[in-house]
């Protein structure tokens, strides 16, 4: 059999066509739901000249539609293209000319940039609109002209399109692309086969046994009872299509919503029982036990009893936010999930509020998971107990970075006829063959010769009382080289002073590690799925010590200022 993303889908169709695949608000659509649609999309598509391997873009905030154009681009062997969509024209423009798209679907509230950029791009002929995911001044549509650039309704596209599945036989090999986020310059589509996908994200390898799975393995396993999950990052972003897909091959129920509150996501809890939640690090679990604890002592507060699986990924699960997280729900299962669009899964940390690591996330390693030398060579984690390496996975790896082979080199390694693909997170080696993350390579400060980690000192300064979230960046030095900077966000209500943070550290970080300059803001940068944003982080900490409004290591501040003071 194929192993390829469609069939697993239609797996799980043929073994529970009515169960509950998707929900949004009050909307429900099954399994049968979904294909239905999704083929008669998929038809569409083939009507208007889209083929296997042509590149289709979907444009959207999560919504049942998404998952149908997702469902139909791989359904007819095209590449779906994950697209963020708070791009702005410029972002949208490199993206639809890297990715060589041919059609668009696309959320109408976007229909205006299309507009503007569609012009520029004369392969992309083919432009299907999906209704808005959230309502506007109590509109479900807003009026964005779209026949401008050709663009067709979803419900114009799927009447009378034929509901069969009719595509002819898959291949293991087909293609599926991934752009990342693009943290740190612009996104890279990482090129999965389907195959390798499944094994990695999709389900197709047991995380806990590293057993594989056969191909039907999780259609069989959709007949038992099963899950109702929350995954609240959007769809647009690897992790959480990833999520969707392997669900949906088990025949698990998909709660999502199209944008993150967290009032909103403890009604949903409440009112769909939801029992696996997956979030991204602080940017949401904070905001949402602030939330939870704020209805403690209220005469309704908010019934999560449902909840016994809380998931984090991609960002910092910092220590006291996960107490806070715990003490709220002791018999709850809390892990640390750690992996990249490079490599997918490569291992998983459960959490227990008596050992909870202060420097960073510690995972067991999955399946071909591996910590690298200097040299690119495997580390025996055995002997090699407190020795940092660079984090890999060899097995089912992507083939490269499209249309970058320079970069796709510098990723994806090749050490004694096995591949390896090392995006650049380091790690520290423990005892029992577990990892402790450390964080990004590109994001390593070196002061005075020694390595800083930023992701291990925004934990230790997530600690203090007043901070509410932040980030570190190294900025140029001319003495060290690089100096350590903290870009913080204070709590309400809440003075930061720098010396009194450096004091607050001392206790937990050694004296090269601690920040020498504070910056202030309003609102620490991050992505639509809670991920830093480092390069916009440095421009803020620049800006303001070229202002002079950023807090020294002396106990000064810049005239006019004060160390507590935003900037």
């Amino acid at each position: 059999m194929a192993k390829n993303i469609a069939d697993l889908f239609e797996h799980a169709v043929d073994a529970v066509p009515d169960n509950p695949a998707v929900k949004l608000g009050d909307e429900v659509a099954t399994y049968a739901d979904l294909e239905r649609d999704a083929n008669r999309l998929a038809h569409y598509l083939l009507a208007q000249g889209v083929t296997a391997g042509d590149h289709v873009a979907v444009y959207a905030k999560n919504s049942i539609e998404h998952v149908v154009a997702v469902l139909a681009v791989v359904k007819i062997r095209a590449v779906n293209i994950n697209v963020n969509y708070r791009y702005v024209e410029g972002e949208l423009n490199y993206l639809f000319d890297n990715a060589d798209v041919v059609a668009l679907i696309h959320e109408r509230t976007y229909a205006p940039l299309v507009a503007a950029t569609a012009p520029n791009h004369p392969r992309l002929k083919t432009f299907v609109v999906l209704p808005d995911a959230e309502s506007s001044d109590g509109e479900p549509d807003r009026d964005a002209d779209i026949a401008s650039y050709g663009g067709v309704t979803y419900a114009e596209a799927i009447e009378g399109r034929s509901d069969a599945r009719d595509f002819g036989e898959r291949s293991a090999d087909d293609l599926h692309i991934i752009y990342t986020g693009g943290t740190t310059g612009f996104p890279k589509g990482v090129m999965w086969r389907h195959e390798d996908f499944w094994r990695v994200l999709g389900g197709g390898i047991d995380f806990y046994t590293g057993v594989p799975l056969e191909e039907h393995d999780q259609a069989q396993q959709a007949t038992e009872p099963r899950l109702v999950t929350f995954p609240m990052s959007p769809l647009m972003h690897g992790g959480a299509q990833a999520s969707l897909l392997m669900h949906l091959f088990a025949g698990h129920l998909t709660v999502l919503e199209p944008r993150f509150d967290p009032q909103r996501v403890w009604e949903v809890v409440e009112r769909d029982k939801v029992q696996m939640l997956f979030m991204t690090g602080d940017a949401m679990a904070r905001p949402l036990i602030e939330e939870y604890e704020s209805r403690l002592g209220s005469d309704r507060p908010y019934d999560a009893s449902s909840l016994f699986v809380i998931s984090s990924s991609a960002a910092i699960f910092s220590p006291q936010v996960k107490r806070r997280w715990m003490a709220a729900f002791p018999d709850g299962i809390f892990t640390d999930s750690v992996g990249a669009s490079e490599t997918g899964f490569q291992g998983m940390g459960m959490q227990d509020k008596d050992n909870i690591s202060s420097d960073g996330p510690v995972i067991g390693l999955g399946p071909n998971s591996v910590v690298l030398d200097d040299d690119n060579r495997p580390m025996d984690l055995t002997t090699n107990v407190g020795k940092v390496g660079r984090l890999g996975r060899g097995g089912s790896v992507p083939m490269g970075y499209y249309k970058d082979p320079v970069k796709s080199a510098q990723t994806f390694l090749e050490v004694d006829g096995e591949r390896y693909s090392v995006p650049g997170d380091f790690a520290r080696i423990e005892e029992d063959g577990r990892v402790t993350l450390l964080g990004r390579g590109s994001n390593c400060i070196n002061t005075g010769g020694e390595k800083v980690y930023p992701e291990e000192v925004e934990m230790a300064i997530k600690s203090h009382p007043g901070v509410y979230d932040c980030l570190v960046v190294g900025l140029p030095d001319d003495t060290y080289g690089q100096t350590v900077a903290a870009v913080v966000q204070a709590r309400e209500g809440h003075d930061v002073g720098l010396d009194d943070l450096r004091a607050f550290l001392r206790t937990s970080l050694s004296g090269y590690k601690l920040p020498r300059l504070l910056t202030l803001v309003p609102e620490i940068p991050r992505n639509a799925t809670g991920k830093a944003q480092y390069p916009k982080a440095k421009e803020l900490a620049l800006a303001a010590t070229a202002t002079g409004t950023a807090a020294t290591a002396t106990g000064t501040a810049a005239a006019g200022t004060s160390q507590g003071a935003r900037a």
